[in-house]
């Protein structure tokens, strides 16, 4: 429930209106590193869509199909398609920094780093092939939970090097959003769905978007007051708690994202 990657699929198939069957894993208990699922996905992530025999592991790409298969109502908009491969390119791109956000403001380290064994098992499950090819994005992913275990968390640099790429992109949106409702003009989009799961998850972490970015955060408002779209994004719970707790211990000691950004980091 928690999956950036997997609320956005969610979102798409209720706007679609797709009837689907659910296989929950639970993150925390890594069932998505055992090996009936990395038989499924070779790079352990989730979501992943099986239809009709197929088997698609990226998000992008199970929308992309899913959109050929159900088109009806249409959320690639063809007139659009070049705008929109661009930014989905955009958000596929940040995906490693609003996960380092998420593991250094949304949870805690302590629940979040993954010991060397659990590393090592993730690179000799699976088949470590896509499409028949070697899958280089394996050693990425191997690389970025050892980075965390070297420095005991996410590190400043990190954190900071998320936050201006974010902010760089959002205040792209600027101009676009304040002429338009939504990121490809008047209708909803597969975009706004993509990057409304990421507002959302900038917004857990304490990132500033309102005041950063007035537009963006009028759109994110917008989509937020939709049913369809905040359902599937629940902030309560154990995790909105355990998120208070953090961001309260974080505001004591100084090192809220915020904090992070303003104090720099020396190179």
């Amino acid at each position: 429930s928690g999956s950036t990657c997997s609320q956005k699929t969610r979102i798409f198939l209720r706007l679609k209106g797709i009837e689907w069957t659910s296989h929950h894993l639970n993150l925390a208990a890594k069932e998505h590193l055992k090996p009936n699922y990395m038989g499924i996905n070779p790079r352990g992530l989730v979501p992943a869509l099986i239809h009709d025999g197929k088997v698609i592991i990226e998000s992008n790409d199970i929308l992309t199909y899913l959109e050929e298969a159900f088109p009806k109502p249409a959320l690639i908009p063809e007139s659009k398609a070049d705008d929109l491969q661009a930014m989905l390119k955009r958000e596929d791109d940040l995906h490693l920094d609003i996960r380092a956000l998420t593991m250094r403001f949304v949870f805690p380290s302590f629940l979040t780093k993954r010991p060397e064994k659990d590393i090592a098992t993730y690179e000799t499950s699976g088949s470590g092939t896509v499409g028949g090819e070697v899958d280089p994005h394996r050693d990425v992913e191997a690389e970025f939970w050892r980075e965390m275990n070297r420095h005991g968390n996410i590190t400043d640099r990190q954190a900071k090097r998320a936050y201006d790429r974010f902010s760089e992109t959002l205040n792209g949106f600027e101009p676009q959003l304040s002429r338009h409702i939504y990121l490809l003009g008047a209708e909803i989009s597969l975009v706004d769905i993509a990057w409304y799961i990421y507002a959302r998850r900038l917004i857990a972490a304490g990132y500033p978007l309102h005041s950063n970015h007035p537009s963006v955060g009028a759109w994110f408002d917008r989509l937020h007051a939709k049913p369809d779209f905040r359902e599937e994004v629940p902030a309560g719970g154990l995790p909105g708690a355990i998120t208070s707790l953090l961001h309260l211990s974080q505001k004591i000691r100084g090192n809220t994202l915020q904090k992070v950004v303003q104090n720099g980091v020396a190179e």
